[in-house]
């Protein structure tokens, strides 16, 4: 039997090796299209985007039987572009950019849900503009769409809410601007008529505990497969860690099975993957929505391969080949799984940087780890891609074990054993981040 052709847009390496690991992945012919650098570096061309993967795909000897991706925009964006091009299986483009665009998916959300913070446009045209309405401090700003956190600020005062305006004014045309052109895309409803792809809201500021929902559409119906944790560092909006599964009640649970079931119906996706996240206020029972993705999340696949025994890239492969997923609980190696978050929280230059071989070493000695680096050998954090406001990724360390003690242990060995050096101060993980 012929190998089933995938084509996979922004594949790297980390992100094959996991997609090696689905169930029946001999089967499938893993093909990269587009890099990296192609769809993240500087202003993406849209256009000039689809261009090259037409190049590609057109001069492809062989069946086109799935087009897939789990990155934001640009990627998010040209899976249902290419799909209605070449016959493969996708939600709507429409359905995307109401996750994609943070203004027009919190309209929606609000027609579905009580769940989700007070929100309003800001008007950066404007020569000293002000918090919508009815908004108090503290809340956060962020474009209408950026790059993991990027030119999201959380602001506590008039003076920081105008020095945050200025830094999203220079920067939201980068990510603005193309977003446009897939707004052009599409027949828009009259609250959306003129608002555009640059601009920034403004939402409420949410406290308590980070959750992440991850979950999927097939013919119409939404199941929700992993609840998960996310932690931040003390006193900061950057996470520490992801934790699967989940430790909240499963009162809290059942409820985001539903709210995340409701928002996804009125977004109408289909055939797709989706991850939500969400805060829950323990102390009022208080849940609301933070952001909806268009796509499950790579930075989990590990946690569901440690735990569930398949990476959740395997429901994207099935939907992409008009499966549905058979979703296994519990049948991984450990009882529970952390990704972990090693950050700089100074931008520093790195050195000493770990060749694979040693990296290789590294999980080879310590069971149920795994770990990306990410700054190359000699480079500057600031000059680094994707970074929120606050912080800077150095690795991210993947732990499995049967108690979160071990999840801990196992990051802290990892991070000893990898000898990463810094001409300033080496990060480290503030005392108290386990809590």
């Amino acid at each position: 039997m012929s190998k089933q052709n995938i084509f996979v847009i922004g594949l790297n390496d980390g992100n094959l090796r996991t997609l090696e690991a689905v169930p029946n992945a001999g089967q499938f012919h893993f093909l990269p299209l587009l890099t990296m650098d192609e769809l993240q570096v500087g202003e993406v061309s849209v256009p000039a985007l689809l261009e090259k993967a037409h190049s590609v795909l057109d001069a492809f000897d062989g069946t086109i039987d799935a087009i897939v991706g789990y990155w934001d925009f640009p990627v998010s964006t040209l899976v249902p572009l290419l799909a209605a091009r070449y016959g493969t299986r996708s939600t709507s483009l429409e359905s995307v950019v109401k996750c994609e665009h943070k203004y027009w998916s919190r309209l929606e959300q609000q027609k579905a849900v009580k769940e989700h913070p007070r929100f309003g446009r800001v008007d950066l045209s404007a020569s000293d503009p002000h918090p919508p309405a009815g908004m108090e401090y503290p809340m956060w700003l962020k474009p209408a769409l950026s790059y993991s956190s990027e030119l999201a600020f959380g602001v506590k005062d008039e003076e920081a809410f105008g020095a945050a305006v200025a830094e999203i004014r220079h920067g939201i045309g980068r990510v603005g601007r193309p977003f446009d052109y897939i707004l052009d895309q599409l027949e828009l409803p009259p609250e959306m008529e003129g608002v555009g792809g640059q601009v920034c809201l403004a939402e409420q500021s949410l406290t308590g505990l980070q959750v992440a929902v991850e979950g999927y559409v097939h013919d119409g119906e939404v199941t929700v497969y992993g609840v998960l944790d996310s932690i931040n560092y003390p006193d900061s909006p950057s996470f520490l860690r992801h934790q699967y599964p989940s430790a909240l009640p499963a009162s809290v649970v059942r409820r985001l099975h539903d709210v995340s079931a409701r928002v996804i119906g009125q977004i109408g996706m289909n055939c797709a993957t989706f991850s939500i996240e969400y805060f829950y206020d323990p102390g009022g029972d208080e849940l609301n929505v933070l952001e909806v993705n268009p796509r499950h999340s790579q930075s989990h696949a590990e946690l569901f391969e440690y735990v569930d025994g398949v990476p959740n890239h395997h429901h994207m492969i099935c939907l992409a080949l008009g499966k549905n997923p058979d979703v296994p609980r519990g049948a991984g190696s450990y009882a529970m799984a952390a990704k972990w978050y090693y950050r700089s929280f100074a931008d520093d230059v790195v050195r000493g940087v770990p060749d694979q071989e040693a990296v290789r070493r590294v999980e080879r000695e310590i069971p149920g780890v795994r770990v990306d680096l990410v700054p190359a050998e000699g480079q500057q954090l600031s000059r680094m891609a994707e970074q929120d406001s606050y912080s800077f990724e150095v690795a991210h360390i993947f732990t499995g074990g049967d108690r979160e003690e071990e999840l801990r242990e196992k990051f802290d060995r990892c991070v000893a054993s990898l000898n990463l050096a810094f001409d300033g101060a080496a990060p480290c993980v503030p005392e108290g981040a386990e809590a």
